[in-house]
C-alpha cells in the first residue's frame, strides 16, 4: 500500500516499467509516444508504472520517477518473493484515473474495480483504459509481435518447416523492412528499436514502425506485422523459400542502434 499524489491511500497490484528499453506496447511504437499518451515528459531516465485501487475499489495509474524501486519489486515479485512497493510521494509525476493494462486481480476488501469519475485525476481526460480485443489496429498488431516474441521456438520452428513470404511480392512487407532498414542509417526515436538478451550470444530484436511491428533474433529468422494484414503473421527466414539473404546484416544493423536494458 503507498499514498498517492493526492494523500489517499493506494493498494497496489502490479508495477510495469516504463523506459525507453522496455515499455508496455499497449502504450506505443516508442517511448517518447507512450510517455506522451500518458502526458509525462520522455525523460530518459524512465518511470515506473504503480497500478492499483483507492479505499473506494476506483482504478489509479501512478507514475512515479523513482525506476529502480519498481524495477526492484517487479524482480521480487517475479522470484515469488513479497515485496511492500511504497513510492515516496515525492517520486510521484502523475496520478492518472484508469489503468491502461488488463488486470485480473483485484485488492480484497474493496469494492470491485471501477474507473473513477472522468475527470477525477484533474486532467478532464477519459480514463485509461486496456485495448479492446475487438478488431485490428496499431495496438492489436503490436501486441501480436510480443506474442510472438514470447512464442519463439513455436515461431521459428514454423519457418523451417514452411519457408517464409516473400518481400518482392508483398508490397507492405517490402515497405516495412526498408523502412527498418533506414533506422540502422538514421537512428528512430528512442525505444522503436529494442534489443534484449535471448541466450546463447544472441539477441531479440523488436521494431516497430508506421502500420508495421518487427519481432526477429540474431543469427535466425524475423516475423512482421502488418495493420494492412489482420491477424497475420508474416516470417522471413535468411534463406530458402521467401528468404532474405541480407536478412543478418539487417538484424545486426538494428542491434547496433537499439536501445538495451542496463
Amino acid at each position: 500500500m503507498s499514498e498517492d499524489e493526492g494523500g489517499g491511500s493506494l493498494w497496489v497490484l502490479t508495477a510495469v516499467l516504463l523506459t525507453p528499453a522496455g515499455f508496455p506496447s499497449v502504450l506505443g511504437d516508442d517511448f517518447p509516444e507512450a510517455c506522451a499518451l500518458l502526458g509525462v515528459d520522455p525523460d530518459p531516465q524512465g518511470y515506473g508504472l504503480v497500478l492499483g485501487q483507492d479505499e473506494e475499489g476506483a482504478r489509479w495509474t501512478v507514475v512515479v520517477d523513482d525506476v529502480s524501486l519498481v524495477a526492484a519489486a517487479i524482480a521480487a515479485w517475479d522470484c515469488g518473493m513479497e515485496y511492500d512497493l511504497s513510492p515516496d510521494e515525492r517520486t510521484v509525476v502523475a496520478s492518472l484515473a484508469g489503468w491502461p493494462l488488463e488486470l485480473t486481480v483485484a485488492a480484497s476488501g474493496l469494492p470491485e474495480p471501477h474507473d473513477p469519475e472522468q475527470g477525477a485525476d484533474g486532467t478532464g481526460r477519459v480514463p485509461l483504459a486496456p485495448p479492446s480485443a475487438d478488431g485490428w489496429g496499431p495496438v492489436q498488431r503490436r501486441l501480436g509481435a510480443d506474442q510472438v516474441a514470447r512464442e519463439w521456438a513455436e515461431w521459428s520452428g514454423r519457418v523451417a518447416a514452411d519457408g517464409g513470404a516473400s518481400a518482392a511480392a508483398h508490397p507492405g512487407l517490402a515497405r516495412a523492412l526498408a523502412q527498418a532498414g533506414a533506422y540502422t542509417r538514421t537512428p528512430p526515436p528512442a525505444g522503436r528499436v529494442r534489443s534484449a538478451f535471448a541466450g546463447e550470444g544472441a539477441r531479440t530484436l523488436r521494431a516497430d514502425g508506421p502500420g508495421w511491428s518487427l519481432v526477429a533474433r540474431t543469427g535466425d529468422a524475423a516475423f512482421v506485422l502488418l495493420d494492412e494484414e489482420p491477424g497475420e503473421v508474416l516470417p522471413v527466414p535468411q534463406g530458402g523459400p521467401g528468404g532474405l539473404p541480407e536478412l543478418p546484416e539487417l538484424l545486426e544493423g538494428l542491434d547496433r542502434v537499439a536501445v538495451r536494458p542496463e
